[in-house]
């Protein structure tokens, strides 16, 4: 199968290729304008392809000019196969459109839509993939980090977990936090951020970028299989944006330019430091569960790095991720049961459903931790979040192979980018 990487702008295209494909051709076409953009990309792949240990051995085909786009759609050289988007968020769905419309399969980056505009595109996009029988599909690299799988599963063991609360605005029953950093590395290399990663007419805000992420884990988590349709299961209680402050001596850091480019001036504050609005929250309403996701972005961090922090609650314990100074930055799963919770009947039902989980996790474990119990990880389920690309794309394969993704994927795509896109909508109304 051909794959083709279209304006690969973000560095989560490259990541897609840190490793080969059994069915996937060596030779892979790109389509992108000439920049720094595509520099870096081919720069990253170089770098896997020369690496010691399991090098790559991609072979990149460049077509590149101010037409790419044209070209791409006039040429279809990889018509049937499978076409990465992962770049500036503001064509995105122009993008996700004309390959569909060419015949690809889309592997998209999220976010796929960062308005209510491009909510609308997207609908018609997947319609067009049915009309077309291809598949379009976003890179939900967080369903595969082993804690969130083992939180999943232990929150469908009634035993330990019962069942899944509802909640109320005040005090939700589902909290899902991401704290990112704009300073980090990305394979072994100080990351460079394009200028347009600071523009949230091309990026987007934090409510509609990392946010996906969260509103994703809280669909697949709490209601797995299942289909979500977000004209009737989704209700937006409350939504707050707030910008990251970013100074001319940090911009340069991270984009190697020493002014701010023209169209982030209207973002400019008096003092002369960029405002970009990065972080946000939303309180929203999924079926009869109270959710809370945000999403905040520092500079950088003093020590570790992204951090995750997740609590799912239900009538038998509380299920939480925490990923701070006293896990040494790693995110780790606790299981609070509840204080009237007898540790008689508690304890022998946890071990019973960890002799459940290793039947498919050998070797993760349970150490009491206080009044809760940590779940010990093997180090061989810790692969990392670069890893996690290559399986998101080995199970985008897969269901090229099948023909079909699941039948809940779709609508609960829709529903995920209608939630982000519609707090987005209602964090700008409330806070001009």
């Amino acid at each position: 199968m051909k794959l083709t990487i279209l304006d690969p702008g973000h560095f989560h295209a490259a990541l897609v290729q840190k490793k080969m494909y059994p069915d996937i051709d060596p030779v892979v076409d790109v389509y992108a304008p000439q920049g720094p953009d595509l520099q870096d990309y081919l720069q990253k792949i170089e770098s896997y392809n020369r690496r010691p240990e399991y090098p790559t051995s991609w072979r990149v085909q460049v077509v590149s000019s101010p037409d790419y786009m044209e070209r791409f759609i006039a040429e279809k050289s990889g018509a049937g196969g499978v076409v990465v988007i992962a770049g500036n968020n503001r064509r995105k769905t122009e993008y996700i459109t004309g390959a569909v419309a060419a015949g690809f399969h889309v592997l998209g980056d999220k976010p796929m839509a960062i308005d209510a505009a491009g909510f609308t595109s997207l609908e018609e996009a997947f319609a067009l993939a049915r009309e077309k029988n291809v598949l379009l599909y976003d890179i939900m690299t967080e369903r595969y980090e082993i804690t969130t799988l083992l939180q999943k599963a232990l929150s469908r063991i009634p035993s330990v977990f019962g069942e899944l609360a509802q909640g109320t605005a005040e005090a939700p029953a589902v909290t899902k936090e991401s704290i990112h950093y704009i300073s980090k590395s990305v394979s072994g290399s100080p990351i460079k951020r394009p200028a347009w990663f600071f523009d949230v007419a091309q990026q987007g805000e934090g409510l509609v970028d990392i946010t996906t992420h969260l509103v994703d884990l809280v669909q697949w988590e709490c209601f797995p299989d299942a289909i979500i349709d977000y004209r009737n299961d989704i209700e937006i209680i409350s939504a707050r944006r707030w910008p990251t402050e970013i100074t001319p001596v940090q911009f340069e850091q991270v984009t190697d330019l020493g002014a701010f480019p023209t169209y982030l001036e209207k973002d400019v504050q008096a003092d002369g430091n960029l405002d970009a609005y990065m972080n946000g929250e939303i309180v929203y309403r999924i079926k009869d569960v109270y959710v809370k996701v945000s999403t905040i972005w520092n500079f950088e961090a003093a020590t570790g790095g992204d951090t995750h922090f997740s609590v799912m609650s239900g009538t038998r314990s509380n299920l939480v991720i925490r990923q701070g100074e006293a896990q040494a930055y790693r995110p780790t799963l606790y299981v609070e049961p509840f204080e009237e919770s007898d540790p008689a009947a508690f304890d022998p039902a946890l071990k019973r459903a960890l002799q459940e989980l290793q039947q498919k996790y050998p070797g993760v474990g349970i150490e009491r931790s206080g009044t809760a119990w940590e779940v010990t990880v093997p180090e061989r389920y810790r692969v990392g979040h670069e890893a996690h690309f290559g399986q998101v794309t080995d199970q985008f394969l897969a269901y090229v192979k099948a023909g079909s993704l699941p039948d809940w994927e779709v609508p609960n795509m829709l529903a995920k980018y209608y939630t982000t896109t519609a707090a987005s909508a209602e964090a700008k109304t409330s806070q001009p």
